[in-house]
């Protein structure tokens, strides 16, 4: 199974990555996932199932000890034919 995560990590600032976002880069970036993309409002990657579900944990937990206040996400199951 393949699935889709987007996520955001807060607070934003709009002068200067804080910590919390660029650990959660880190952390998707690391991860042996592909199609990621890394932007100022939201990132996305997909990957197999364990990957994937491996990677939100590690976030969820690094973010949130860098400083996030809210992260929010969403898991999809890719589709054979969305590949």
């Amino acid at each position: 199974m393949r699935l889709r995560v987007e996520f955001t990590t807060e607070p934003f600032d709009l002068d200067e990555a804080p910590a919390h976002a660029l650990v959660a880069r880190e952390v998707i970036e690391a991860a042996e996932l592909d199609a990621v993309d890394v932007g100022p409002f939201g990132n996305t990657a997909e990957g197999g199932a364990d990957q994937v579900l491996g990677a939100v944990d590690a976030l969820l937990h690094r973010a949130l000890a860098a400083g996030a206040t809210r992260i929010s996400l969403q898991v999809n199951v890719v589709a054979e034919g969305d590949v």
